[in-house]
């Protein structure tokens, strides 16, 4: 329930913030929280996929991860890692992508990454150009932030 409210928290308050101002006040909001180290944990986690690190990937994942993509569900860490992971790895490897926003509150032990991307690129031929959204719940586990679910959606 705690994870709730502050999900519910960081929509409500991003949405409003940003609705209330505008120019370079506007885009300063659309960043924030970025110092945080549950944000270093989501970044990494990003960079991996994007390098190819598969170790690294899997590293910032909590063992029960919950994935959300496509209309699909993985179930924990070692099922992305031998499954989609890879996929994901040389996906990404062919596309350039822009981070429109992105924010990350933490709320105790618990944290929310919500963010937006324009990706563009060719893979397998095929020409992709679209926004997407994420929405990442990391947990404090052992004094590590460990990502527990992920959203991803166009």
């Amino acid at each position: 329930m705690k994870l709730l409210a502050a999900f519910l928290f960081l929509l409500a308050t991003t949405s409003v913030a940003v609705q209330a101002q505008s120019g370079d006040e506007k885009d300063a909001k659309l960043f924030k929280g970025l110092d945080t180290p549950a944000a270093k944990a989501v970044l990494t986690f990003k960079q991996a996929l994007k390098s190819g690190d598969k170790a690294l990937a899997k590293a910032q994942l909590a063992d029960d991860i919950i994935i959300f993509e496509g209309g699909r569900v993985e179930r924990s860490a070692d099922e992305y890692a031998h499954h989609h992971m890879l996929s994901d790895m040389k996906y990404l490897k062919m596309m350039e992508s822009k981070t429109l926003e992105h924010q990350v509150e933490v709320f105790g032990n618990t944290a929310v990454s919500v963010s937006r991307s324009h990706t563009k690129g060719t893979y397998k031929d095929k020409q992709y150009d679209y926004e997407s959204m994420e929405t990442i719940v990391l947990e404090q586990q052992d004094g590590q932030w460990k990502i527990k679910h992920i959203h991803w959606s166009n």
